[in-house]
């Protein structure tokens, strides 16, 4: 008889890459995943995910819909980078003393991202894994849309890429739309996304979009989904 497999968090942006390693992560059946880890930000019922800004009854929505508990790392506005790693730390030592061994990660080819994560994690008994690694984005951005993955922008660089793209759907047609300068994923920020439908889904996530939301040079609209209790 084969041995349990080891249990692994998979860090959770709420978007496309999050759902797409997912996704690999339940198909490979190399790791019992015991949910989901989600950074926020922000004051009691305006706290948001970092970067995505989705808010957090959307988020448990979410959760439930690909059928994984969320563990929230809430983190201050603003949030130096010690105040970050203070944070990170205390959840992966209470993660480690909950038997966890792994934390998946959707980074796709920055370098110095995946190295800050190794280093990070290096001698605290938690190895990091990179389901999407070096896979090329063109190609799995049509792989995630083949497979039905279904998402919306929701934010945007402003300093990259046109604010016309906010709230449409990640489709061929996106693709086709982007500049040659933005890789097809957004892996450098261009733009983020929110999944709410796909293979990893037990069923599709109604939502709606609410109102445009400028700060900085990002350009942001945010999913709501419909019928969801916090």
């Amino acid at each position: 008889m084969s041995g349990a497999r080891p249990r692994l968090l998979l860090s959770w942006s709420t978007g496309k890459d999050s759902a797409w390693a997912l996704h690999g992560l339940r198909r490979s059946g190399d790791f019992e995943i015991a949910g989901l880890m989600s950074t926020t930000t922000g004051e009691a019922d305006q706290s948001r995910v970092t970067i995505h800004g989705i808010g957090l009854t959307t988020l448990h929505a979410q959760a439930r819909a690909v059928g994984l508990p969320v563990t929230e790392v809430h983190l201050p506005d603003p949030c130096p980078n010690d105040a970050y790693e203070r944070a990170m730390s205390a959840f992966v030592a209470q993660a480690r003393a909950d038997g966890i061994t792994h934390i998946a990660f959707g980074d796709l080819f920055l370098e110095d991202v995946r190295r800050y994560r190794e280093e990070k994690l290096a001698g605290t008994g938690i190895t990091p894994v990179f389901p999407l690694w070096g896979k090329d984005t063109r190609a799995l951005s049509g792989e995630m849309i083949a497979a039905g993955l279904h998402a919306r922008i929701v934010s945007v660089d402003l300093q990259q890429l046109d604010e016309r793209f906010l709230g449409r759907e990640f489709d061929t047609a996106l693709l086709d739309d982007l500049p040659p300068s933005c890789d097809p994923c957004g892996e450098r920020g261009e733009f983020h996304s929110f999944c709410y439908a796909g293979p990893m889904f037990t069923a599709p996530l109604a939502i709606d979009m609410g109102a445009v939301r400028r700060k900085a040079h990002f350009a942001h609209v945010e999913p709501r989904a419909l019928d969801a209790v916090p």
